[in-house]
């Protein structure tokens, strides 16, 4: 049999190794590190009155589109008991981030009535909770000190958000931010009918309780199409559009926790992490290669192939797909170092039970890997159910720890087959590394000392 037929494959699947590693190492891509091992904030939400589970998981919904929208990677969106917990990884602008998941974002319309000095109490009822055809005093803020800087008197409710199809933040004429927007097809009548109503007179648009804009209505007519105006900054124009195009939450939320977890705790727990999975592997190769000599390096060389195959593929995902490595995930990796070790032991195991039967070295090391690789694959297909089911049924980063470990095992049965195999199969054929007088596989093997017909077959 032709050592090509080996050779093949096992430069085939370094090169991959290899090559996966080189082009994410040009592109620049790593590893995106989930919020427990570079640090963000988490923020747990309660409603301010009991609700049902169904507005609760509504509320959820409309947070994780928010969030999605705020670009973060692998945020962790759950509801525990009757509370929303919101993890958001690698979060700088944490102030942004808590005011833009907890907000009610109740949009209203109301008409102007007069205005009020900044001194005194505007109202501070939930805005749900404010009656949509009384007066009612609320404030303007300053955008940046937050101190009210205005006062209004506010007529009834003209309209309110629900009748908002789409929101955009873009510059205006004038080089000042401003909120594009449109109209849903039923708002748009009743939007014109307003303009019309409340013509050349001032509108206050409210957003919770806070009068973010009380422009003029210009025109008697819009179409389904208005613009929002006032002096925006970038970042609240977008965070205004960000939140009219994910509509209000069903239930107004009350801040119970925010946690920041500083970037170099999460640093700190990755060193942990790391430095707890490579002495591990250290300890474990060790052992290996004592108790197998060469045969444990094929072991090591495996290990290392492995690890060149998840670097680039978690990198790539966190690029594309936001996908983001948590300490749970580390962990996963871990425990799969465990499972391909399994792997080789099954293998060097099963060349030992050929040796006890009397042969050599030279013809156990394909037929003994054709019986070990059955095993491999059963015990690899229960790890992979498991890691399937949990990823399905888990929420958070028990879902990572299940995604690392379901790609482990799926890379240990490619590598088994494409790398053990015939690298253990060279090796058999080759007295150099057979018979070497302390790292030879026939002793790691306890293998008999090869007669000289065997030494020539």
């Amino acid at each position: 049999m032709k050592r090509q037929r080996y050779w093949l494959p096992l430069l085939v699947t370094v090169g991959l190794g290899v090559s996966g590693m080189l082009a994410v190492l040009i592109a620049g891509y790593r590893p995106t590190l989930g919020l427990d091992l570079r640090g963000g904030v988490s923020v747990v939400l309660r409603p301010a009155h009991p609700v049902t589970t169904q507005v609760l998981s509504q509320a959820k919904n409309i947070i994780t589109d928010r969030v999605d929208a705020l670009g973060v990677a692998e945020p962790d969106i759950t509801t525990q008991g009757g509370n929303i917990v919101v993890e958001l990884p690698g979060v700088k602008d944490t102030q942004r981030a808590e005011q833009l998941v907890g907000q009610t974002a109740q949009l209203t319309f109301r008409e102007v009535l007069g205005t009020l000095g900044p001194t005194g109490q505007p109202a501070t009822t939930p805005p749900d909770q404010i009656s949509a055809t009384g007066t009612v005093v609320l404030a303007q803020r300053d955008q940046n000190s937050n101190q009210v800087v205005q006062r209004f008197q506010l007529g009834p409710v003209l309209l309110n958000g629900t009748i908002i199809k789409n929101a955009t933040a873009q510059l205006g004429p004038t080089g000042q931010w401003q909120v594009n927007f449109t109209t849903t097809s039923s708002g748009a009548s009743a939007f014109d009918a307003m303009a019309a109503k409340e013509y050349q007179k001032s509108v206050a648009i409210v957003l919770d309780n806070n009068v973010v804009s009380d422009p003029v209505i210009q025109a008697q007519q819009f179409n389904g199409q208005g613009q929002i105006t006032g002096t925006f900054s970038q970042s609240q124009a977008q965070n205004l559009a960000l939140v009219l195009n994910y509509g209000s939450l069903p239930v107004p939320l009350q801040q119970l926790s925010v946690q920041t977890v500083s970037a170099s705790l999460g640093s700190s727990s990755l060193k942990a992490g790391l430095a707890a999975g490579i002495g591990g592997l250290l300890l474990v190769l060790l052992y290996i290669i004592l108790y197998y000599r060469a045969l444990g390096l094929v072991a090591f060389f495996g290990l290392l192939l492995t690890g060149m195959y998840i670097w680039p593929v978690i990198s790539y995902l966190g690029h594309s797909a936001g996908f983001a490595l948590t300490l749970a995930g580390v962990t996963g990796v871990i425990v799969s170092i465990g499972i391909n070790v399994d792997s080789y032991v099954v293998y060097f195991e099963r060349l030992k039970d050929e040796i006890r039967a009397g042969k050599t070295v030279r013809s156990s090391v394909d037929r003994g890997f054709a019986r070990a690789f059955r095993t491999i694959v059963a015990a690899d297909l229960v790890s992979l159910i498991g890691a399937v089911l949990l990823y399905l049924l888990a929420v958070g980063p028990v879902r990572g720890f299940a995604f690392m470990l379901g790609l482990s095992t799926l890379i240990d049965v490619f590598t088994s087959y494409f790398f053990t195999r015939p690298l253990v199969i060279l090796m058999g054929r080759s007295r150099l590394f057979t018979d070497a007088r302390i790292i030879g596989v026939a002793r790691g093997l306890a293998a008999p000392a090869p007669t000289g017909a065997e030494a020539v077959a």
